[in-house]
């Protein structure tokens, strides 16, 4: 079963919920947020395998080039331009489609491949990990997502999503097949907690809310769940202590003040979300 835990925006507790919950139900983290890669930080696995992740990108042989331009043309992503009878070439923008390629009838283009980021897997405490890195300066993560999600153990895993609803969130929600969603009580939270339920109820599967920074007192996440017959299936407390434990990239399951939090939040887990 792969349990993906988003966010609507960044800073709620994502990340503090995958790493602990993959822990107590001994599932395999995976951390899909490429350009903050942060779960390898208090999980310190033993990295054992590291590859790169590769893209094509066209290259123009200037020799049979006429710079008729209908490969510009063809580019939706605007990554090739005409300038005076010059093509130039934005690789960064470049999507790999092929279209180019197709439409120059002078055999003037072919593929070669760059390194946009790289994958690193591990284990910590008998558990896998894995996570994707998106090279700095590079604009489009979702290679390195698809790279890091293709052929997932048919065991329990957690996909840490990147925060937000963008198109690196929606590849990697394609993968799962039940979402927990992490938000705080505050208007912020609400807002985009409000997004990503939209984004969730497109895909159809079944999900749950975790409240972070919770007082235990009624409040406007509570009371839009409630509105929305939407499960809240956990909460964390709003305590200072939490907050210096991850400050030092500790973990909430190892301390015996908070371990119920995540024990609970897995028995949850398991009843909201149609464990199969």
């Amino acid at each position: 079963m792969n349990i993906a835990v988003l966010s609507g925006k960044g800073g709620t507790g994502k990340t503090t919920v995958s790493i602990n919950l993959a822990l107590v139900l001994g599932a395999n983290y995976i951390d899909c947020d490429v350009e903050e890669p942060n779960g390898f930080i208090f999980l310190k696995p033993e990295v054992e395998e590291a590859k790169s992740v590769m893209v094509e990108y066209p290259f123009i042989d200037d020799t049979d080039c006429n710079s008729c331009g209908e490969c510009v043309k063809v580019c939706q992503f605007n990554a090739l331009a005409k300038v005076k009878d010059e093509i130039m070439l934005f690789q960064k923008l470049c999507h790999s489609c092929g279209a180019c390629e197709i439409v120059c009838t002078y055999d003037a283009l072919s593929y070669k491949k760059r390194e946009i980021g790289k994958i690193e897997k591990g284990k910590a405490d008998e558990m896998s990990c894995s996570r994707g890195i998106l090279n700095i300066g590079e604009p489009m993560a979702v290679p390195v997502i698809k790279e890091l999600l293709q052929n997932l153990s048919e065991e329990t895993n957690l996909i840490d999503c990147p925060p937000g609803t963008s198109c690196n969130v929606v590849n990697s929600l394609k993968y799962a097949d039940a979402a927990i969603l992490v938000t705080e009580p505050t208007q912020f939270g609400l807002h985009d907690l409000k997004i990503v339920v939209k984004l969730v109820r497109m895909f159809n599967i079944p999900f749950g809310i975790v409240i972070n920074k919770d007082d235990g007192r009624e409040n406007l996440i509570r009371n839009y769940c409630s509105d929305e017959r939407i499960e809240i299936i956990g909460s964390i407390p709003y305590s200072r202590e939490i907050a210096k434990i991850y400050s030092e990239g500790g973990v909430l399951n190892k301390n015996l003040n908070y371990k119920n939090v995540f024990d609970k939040l897995s028995v949850r887990v398991r009843e909201a979300l149609k464990w199969n």
